[in-house]
């Protein structure tokens, strides 16, 4: 059997941790040689609407402009570090794990981090990944020292 990490992806959001985790996928990928993807998703409007609502009804920004802002940040994470940028739309986990399957990573990278609001809400991304990813996962701890 062999194993390669030729093709990693790593998905982020605007966390401290998720920067973190794009630190060790790009490290990875400097070490490897393999191509190196930065993987954003970003919810459907139908999702944040029901959302804002259970929230207290929180006004919902226009989604094309969130779109807009999403691809213009993913792309400079993706810059910074000289990776690809993807940007899905969707359940966030379940839609990154579909995409991997499809765009055949051999590693996922993504941090450990979600507070307790975000968890009763969407579930443990991490926890999705590691349980339901087609490839192998690494899960980077938010805070810890390097």
């Amino acid at each position: 059997m062999s194993i390669s990490y030729r093709d990693i992806a790593c998905c982020i959001d605007e966390s401290e941790a998720a920067g973190r985790a794009l630190a060790h996928a790009a490290a990875i990928r400097d070490l490897v040689g393999g191509r190196l993807r930065v993987v954003h998703v970003i919810a459907p409007p139908a999702f944040l609407v029901s959302m804002a609502a259970s929230l207290g009804g929180a006004p919902v920004h226009d989604p094309q402009l969130e779109r807009e802002a999403a691809e213009m940040w993913l792309g400079e994470q993706a810059q910074a570090t000289g990776a690809d940028a993807v940007l899905l739309e969707g359940h966030p986990a379940s839609t990154a794990c579909a995409w991997a399957r499809e765009a055949g990573c051999d590693l996922l990278v993504a941090a450990r981090h979600r507070g307790l609001m975000e968890r009763a809400l969407l579930g443990s991304f991490a926890s999705y990944l590691a349980h339901h990813a087609p490839c192998p996962v690494l899960l980077v701890p938010a805070g810890r020292d390097d």
